[in-house]
């Protein structure tokens, strides 16, 4: 057994085959989730149902996202393991319900059982080499590198580990149109590919597997339109209408630092133009040369093209030229200028410096508050700057906006208690703000939120207090774990309420719906985490 293996058994846990090992099946494919009041996994995709082991908790664990050893309360052991996407075979007690879906099904042979998708299910499963299948499901596992440091670190490590596992978990094989391997952010019920998780969960990849995390970022362009746009959601049979983040070009520089592949990116190139274009030309709807994003009507997702579906910023529904929008867009024109030089498509250089300057004045001219020492949102309709105080404000340091002494205020926020200096910074929105609530983008704090701010830290010299940001990310994943055994969506910037206690769209309420939890085994905090621990023990 290997000492740095899951063993924190735990509701809310993803199981599924990955498109690592083969084929994959979105629309048909087996996924579990281990339930939360009994040594049991509930059976999510194709069909819902429960499997059964025993009614307490198992007493010990060995686990990865598609196999798992438990011991019961008896001493009985309970071994499974996927062979393929439809089906997962387990010897041990398991019980099923009397009567199951018409898309699932399941046979015994002695102490094993089957079970599997109806449309593929295969009854030879049954005598496969069980120990074999988890032994290779395991090895996988066990084989992927520590950096430096964590071994030693128990906690560390087996956090690093299931984070190595939840990764894998979610990943799928190619499949018509996406020609490649690709992610979601946590398989069930988010399990589309989305754009900006994509390209955090690259980030966190390139210290694995290089060429996944190429093919992870590759697609998401799968779904660009002829125009340019890119939907912020693809899945084989659909995409959305609307559009995510930039963060694409950022995702790619990071991974040619880590293996350059000058042919991948002159492949990317162009797509990459297209899209920023797109974004240039359709989201600036004043012409003044700042963009807005999309705004809905629903009050729980105003802007779910931001990716901050529910901020208190968009409470208005109005248009607003937004702060973090602009500085993806002059930080990913930044980079595609570094890329030109490195193609050497010289006559896009200049092109590419002079959006991204004319974006940084524009964010200063128009977003700068000079005396909150913050950058905010500009309401278009009423004239005006926004009153609301949100981690966004920070994101201008990524493109290099601020001029040093606004640095340094901005750097001041994060050390004030009564703004964003909590326990557990950056939270989504300013502790002094009226809308604070420990609901999803209305306060608690989020990884790639901290992951990005400290990027823009680090560009302005703040060396000491991007390193303390990101250590303390890593102590709050960390202490969470080991609680919960998973890794969770956001967390309470003030480190006291439990992540899933938290409120997620107005209320925390699982048996209503699964929007209406924090998200269990989420893709880019373990991404992320996993960039943040290499990062920390190799210096990139």
């Amino acid at each position: 057994m290997n000492p740095t293996r899951c063993h924190i058994w735990s509701g809310g846990q993803l199981f599924a085959f990955s498109g690592v090992d083969g084929a994959t099946d979105f629309a048909e494919g087996l996924t579990l989730r281990s339930a939360f009041t009994a040594a049991a996994l509930d059976v999510l995709l194709p069909e819902r149902a429960t499997l059964t082991f025993a009614d307490a908790p198992p007493t010990s664990a060995e686990f990865g996202g598609d196999f798992f050893r438990l011991e019961l309360a008896d001493a009985t052991v309970v071994t499974a393991a996927f062979p393929d996407a439809w089906h997962l075979l387990i010897d041990g007690p398991a019980t099923l319900g009397e009567t199951l879906p018409p898309a699932l099904r399941a046979e015994r042979q002695g102490n094993r059982l089957l079970l599997g998708a109806a449309s593929h299910f295969n009854p030879e499963w049954l005598t496969a080499d069980l120990d074999r299948l988890v032994a290779d499901r395991a090895r996988w596992l066990d084989s992927q590198p520590l950096p430096p440091g964590v071994a030693a670190d128990a906690s560390a490590a087996t956090a690093l580990r299931k984070a190595y596992s939840l990764m894998k978990t979610q990943v799928y094989a190619p499949e018509p149109p996406i020609p490649c391997r690709w992610s979601t952010p946590d398989r069930y019920p988010h399990r589309c590919l989305w754009l900006w998780d994509s390209a955090f969960h690259a980030i966190g990849w390139r210290h694995l597997d290089p060429a996944l995390a190429r093919e992870l970022l590759a697609a998401v362009f799968a779904g660009q339109r002829e125009d340019g746009m890119i939907p912020h959601m693809l899945r084989p049979d659909w995409l959305s209408a609307f559009t995510q983040p930039p963060v694409l070009a950022l995702g790619a520089s990071l991974l040619m630092e880590t293996q350059p592949d000058t042919n991948w990116l002159a492949d990317l190139y162009p797509r990459l133009r297209r899209y920023l274009e797109w974004d240039l030309r359709n989201r600036d709807s004043d012409g003044a040369g700042l963009a807005e994003w999309s705004i809905e009507e629903s009050i729980h997702c105003r802007s779910g093209e931001s990716g901050m579906d529910n901020s208190s910023r968009f409470d208005t529904a109005t248009p607003l030229d937004a702060t973090d929008f602009n500085s993806f867009l002059a930080r990913e024109c930044e980079l595609m200028a570094a890329f030109a030089v490195r193609l050497g498509i010289l006559e896009d250089v200049g092109l590419w410096k002079e959006r991204r300057d004319q974006l940084c004045r524009l964010i200063n001219e128009r977003l700068w508050n000079e005396k909150i020492g913050l950058y905010v949102d500009y309401d278009l309709r009423h004239q005006r700057q926004s009153p609301v105080l949100a981690s966004a404000g920070f994101l201008p340091l990524l493109c290099g906006a601020p001029t040093p002494a606004q640095a340094e205020r901005l750097a001041a926020h994060l050390r004030n208690p009564q703004t964003f200096g909590t326990a557990f910074p950056v939270p989504s929105i300013a502790e002094s703000e009226t809308h604070y609530a420990k609901d999803m983008w209305r306060g608690p704090t989020w990884i790639n939120l901290n992951w990005l701010i400290a990027q823009g830290l680090d560009r302005y010299g703040h060396h000491e207090l991007a390193t303390d940001l990101r250590q303390r990310t890593c102590r709050e994943i960390e202490r969470w774990f080991q609680k919960y055994g998973t890794f969770f969506e956001y967390y309470d910037d003030r480190g006291e309420v439990p992540p899933p206690k938290l409120l997620r769209k107005g209320k925390c309420a699982p048996e209503q719906s699964p929007y209406h939890q924090v998200m269990f085994d989420f893709g880019w905090t373990a991404t992320l985490y996993t960039d943040l621990c290499w990062t920390a023990a190799t210096g990139h």
